[in-house]
């Protein structure tokens, strides 16, 4: 017996829509194609849309002949699929299908709405599944997989592709239909809801012209897994039941105007489905009034209010309610706005001033409102009472709790509250679930879909995080003048702990040598790593000042025309200020420029604008240099995460200003849910060499010098089978991504004759018929260039502090609860080792460089990694004056000398990462120590090759002198 397409996942497919579960109310009949009455170039089974005509339209039925009119107006729009194109004719079909068109059916030649379908009542309409549907245009004719029919009209096609071959995927059937059927036979698609596409193993839908890269899954629960028949089944079984089809037709479907002022078809995502749904549910019920909808950054929740408050409008037992969507920031209503009315939302207004909000609501405006929640800072109790107010609060983790959000319940005392978050919440941060949590649900919210669903999801992308040190001379006349006329009459206790504060922040950073370094570092890495791949870039700075001061030498750099400065304008600026000052719609005119990737203009600079609500699907490096945290730092770094074609992998954050723990706390929520946040450039950097060695590993013994066909015969002999081809291709698009992502990095240098002698070997294996499109892809640009022999890898590796971000470092970030009372019992505690020792001037001496060290490192002036050097050496000459006091006791104790020395020293500002170097040096130590041990060969190699081990781990092997250090200290053990 063989498994085949058919009778595997077409076959799965069809059993499960079919259901013979008798709890299903609504279930499609199956009819094989040759049994159905058309002919193949036929789009509808036009005595099947007669007959609901007929059975669904009084009017019609009284004078069946108008049955034939509304046909040929059907015949008429799928015919228009040549002229206006399919998003335009699918539009007016769907308008056809949701039952907005009328006709002059009524008495006296009104006009009537005509029903094709029953969007109410799914068991009211003819529910088929058929497969193998011929359809032919012309001379051009198709066969598709699986068609669903309602009332015999196509609203989704499916396309089942064979499990048992990997290098054919789901990928394989949306290519067939996104770049064949749609473009062959666009006819077929002017019906059409959604289509899908399954091997059996993952299972993607996408509505038409929807790019494949954003076709997304559907799950009913949260954390469900993928790669099953069986999985493939149960989401069949959820999403293709007839109700959820007639759903997303009536109520999750857009059509809209992109930038290039374009039509296109945007449908929901699961998430946006289900909680649109919840938030209905409760709504028609009258209870719970209220919910908390956690949904990371770049999931969509525009999208999501666009449609609840749909739904919630059109809603027949809502009796026509008011939606209300309040945000907190102009830039947010901005965006939340240009949301609405791209996709056309009827009777929206954005309300413009506070006198106009309460008359709206005093007035009971039945419309969808779109507000500030600072327009309620002057309502005077309540404005309207009715309860089928519903109010939609966007990123309520911040000013809802306070005076404002008071006023709005007073205002608004029957209304239902659902707050959206992007942002995860702490549990410390009660007010947000108090706020918008209903006690029904038992976790605090009502719906989540996390950091690690949307990157799974492929809604957004993961984000990497560079940490480059910026050396600067600190010049600490300038520290000292700036803060000589503020100090006055102080302490010098208060002088010293002031000037400490200041020295770390604002004079430092606008240091000009130290702007300078940091403008010329963001140039280079810019014009290196990211524009090549056609990205562009965000400054964040630490105010508007450091805006105007990075601009100009940016300007020196790069020139005028390729940045800009977007900030808040005051009346009393400097004049060098007022240059970039902009009314709102110069502003959004040049953020148009910023997205546009043909316009010269390649970095934003800012300090506080565009760090929310700001979408711009080609940013994607972020650099950092103003210290922020919290939901503040997450909204800003994930402004780099929106997906973008294929070509963009990952969003980049270049962190001048060290909040790599801050991300971690930042990311800190519930239930161990963030595992792996932040991946790090470094870690492509190190899965490189391994992925080429894998590839390479498919040719053992050719002889890759070996030009012309010779050569290639020996390569493709290696690869004698379409099961070894495959494993080959599937190991180099790892590589392939691998090296997109990192292109044009100095480290792909030594790799590249082999990677283009592996890219050509792909090339020549590749499937004449173009099967198998998610393994045998097109190139990336970068790759093309390589092979065109147009890569010049030239810049020179930046000496960066690499840190790795996962969920063991979180876990250790965040076990002390009380980092505050942590600190302080750190500082009232002496160093037992340097205690025991009292009144010993040499132990003294050392003590006093200890609190140097600690003060130094407090203060900024010294990096994490110089941190750990100096302790090191420290803790080696503490052991040395040890032996000389009193060796045969500290023989016995074998102390850890550098653990105790750290944990007195390092503060708040020291990397997680250090930590562990730390507990792994001493872990050496007690494990390979043994008496004598330096006198010998073997003794000394076997420390050393555990340190390299150790270093290696966190990627520090090529840093001498911290091995010479680390080595210098456990060498003065017994």
């Amino acid at each position: 017996m063989t498994f085949s397409e058919s009778n595997t996942v077409e076959q799965m497919i069809l059993d499960a829509a079919k259901r013979s579960d008798e709890s299903v109310v609504n279930r499609w009949g199956y009819i094989s194609s040759s049994r159905l009455p058309r002919q193949n170039g036929d789009v509808m089974i036009e005595p099947w849309v007669r007959e609901a005509l007929i059975r669904l339209n009084p009017e019609i039925a009284a004078q069946p002949d108008r049955a034939d009119e509304v046909i040929y107006n059907l015949r008429a729009c799928i015919l228009s699929v040549q002229a206006d194109g399919l998003v335009r004719a699918n539009e007016n079909f769907a308008a056809w299908l949701r039952g907005e068109k009328t006709m002059p059916f009524g008495h006296n030649g009104e006009h009537v709405p005509v029903r094709l379908v029953d969007t109410t009542q799914p068991g009211n309409n003819r529910l088929t599944v058929t497969n193998q549907w011929t359809y032919q245009a012309g001379a051009v004719e198709k066969r598709f997989d699986v068609v669903f029919l309602v009332n015999g009209l196509p609203l989704v096609i499916g396309e089942a592709k064979t499990p048992t071959r990997s290098a054919v995927t789901w990928f394989d059937g949306a290519y067939q239909i996104n770049q064949i059927y749609e473009k062959e036979v666009p006819a077929m698609f002017v019906p059409n809801v959604f289509s899908f596409a399954t091997e059996g193993k993952l299972f993607r839908y996408g509505s038409i012209r929807m790019p494949i890269d954003i076709w997304g899954p559907w799950r009913t629960q949260e954390n469900e897994p993928e790669g099953s028949l069986a999985d493939v089944r149960r989401t069949v079984e959820s999403m293709l039941r007839p109700e959820v089809v007639l759903d997303v037709l009536q109520n999750f479907t857009l059509f809209a105007t992109d930038k290039k002022h374009r039509r296109i078809k945007i449908i929901s995502r699961y998430q946006q489905y289900f909680t649109t749904n919840q938030i209905v549910d409760r709504v028609v019920k009258g209870y719970p009034k209220k919910g908390l909808i956690w949904h990371f950054q770049g999931s969509g929740k525009s999208l999501l209010m666009v449609f609840a408050a749909q739904k919630l409008r059109m809603h027949k037992d809502l009796h026509n309610p008011t939606v209300m969507i309040v945000v907190d920031r102009i830039d947010l209503d901005t965006q939340i706005t240009a949301t609405f009315n791209a996709a056309d939302v009827p009777n929206m207004v954005g309300v413009g001033s506070r006198q106009e909000l309460q008359d709206l609501l005093g007035q009971d405006v039945r419309k969808v409102l779109i507000t500030t929640i600072h327009k309620f800072g002057e309502a005077d109790g309540k404005l309207n009472e009715r309860s089928n107010i519903i109010v939609m609060v966007d990123e309520a983790h911040r000013t809802q709790e306070r005076d404002l959000g008071r006023k709005m319940r007073e205002a608004l005392p029957n209304a239902f509250l659902f707050g959206l978050t992007g942002t995860p919440i702490n549990r410390a941060d009660r007010n947000t679930f108090w706020a918008f949590g209903a006690t029904e649900d038992e976790k605090g919210y009502m719906s989540r879909y996390s950091f690690q669903d949307s990157i799974r999801d492929k809604a957004t992308l993961p984000l990497h995080f560079e940490t480059p040190e910026v050396k600067l001379k600190i010049d600490k006349a300038a520290i000292d003048q700036a803060f000589k006329e503020i100090t006055g009459d102080l302490s010098e206790q208060d002088r010293d702990d002031l000037a400490k504060r200041a020295a770390k922040m604002a004079v430092l950073v606008k240091n000009p040598e130290r702007v300078r370094a940091v403008v010329n570092h963001i140039v280079r890495h810019f014009q290196s790593k990211v524009e090549p791949n056609g990205f562009k870039a965000q400054v964040v700075v630490f105010d508007r000042e450091c805006c105007v001061l990075y601009k100009q030498v940016m300007d020196e750099l790069v020139g005028p025309e390729a940045s800009a400065v977007v900030m808040h304008s005051a009346a009393t600026d400097p004049k060098e200020w007022k240059i970039h000052s902009r009314d709102k719609d110069a502003e959004e005119k040049l953020l148009d420029q910023f997205r546009d990737p043909a316009h010269p203009l390649k970095f934003v600079i800012v300090t506080n604008k565009l760090l929310t609500g700001f979408d711009a699907p080609i940013l994607q490096v972020m650099y950092l240099d103003k210290p922020m945290k919290d939901h503040n730092l997450l909204q800003a770094i994930c402004r780099t995460n929106r997906t973008f074609g294929q070509e963009k992998t990952h969003g980049l954050i270049v962190d001048y200003i060290g909040i790599f723990d801050d991300v971690a706390r930042a990311l800190d929520f519930d239930e161990k849910a963030v595992q792996q946040v932040v991946s790090n450039i470094e870690e492509l950097r190190k899965a490189l060499p391994v992925q080429v060695q894998k590839c390479l590993a498919f040719f053992p013994g050719v002889d890759r010098t070996v030009s012309g066909y010779e050569g290639l015969m020996a390569a493709q002999q290696c690869l004698p089978n379409n099961e070894v081809r495959d494993k080959f291709a599937a190991n180099y698009i790892v590589l392939g991504t691998i090296w997109e992502a990192l292109s044009p990095d100095p480290c792909l240098s030594p790799y590249e004759k082999d990677y283009r002698w592996l890219t050509q070997v792909y090339e020549s294996v590749k499937p004449p018929s173009g099967n198998g499109k998610l393994l045998w892809h097109a190139l990336g640009a970068k790759t093309i260039e390589l092979i065109n022999q147009n890569v010049h890898l030239e810049s020179v590796r930046d000496d960066i502090e690499t840190l790795v971000l996962d969920g063991q470092v979180l876990d250790e970030i965040l076990r002390d609860a009380e980092p505050g009372k942590k600190a302080k019992e750190v500082e009232i505690m002496l160093v037992a080792r340097l205690r025991k020792h009292l009144g010993n001037a040499k132990f003294t001496a050392l003590g006093e460089r200890l609190e140097k060290i600690k003060e130094r490192h407090e203060q900024g002036f010294l990096t994490s990694l110089e941190f750990l050097k100096q302790i090191l050496e420290l803790a080696k000459d503490v052991l040395e004056a040890e032996k000389q006091t009193d060796p045969e006791e500290e023989r016995d104790k074998a102390k850890e000398a550098l653990t105790e020395l750290f944990s007195e020293a390092k503060s708040k500002n020291t990397h997680i990462i250090i930590d562990r170097i730390v507990a792994d040096i001493d872990e050496i130590v007690k494990k390979v120590r043994f008496d004598g041990w330096q006198a010998t060969t073997q003794g000394e190699r076997l420390v050393q090759k555990e340190l390299r081990k150790t270093l290696l781990k966190y990627k520090l092997h090529t840093d001498q002198d911290l091995f010479d250090k680390a080595y210098g200290y456990i060498r003065q053990y017994y």
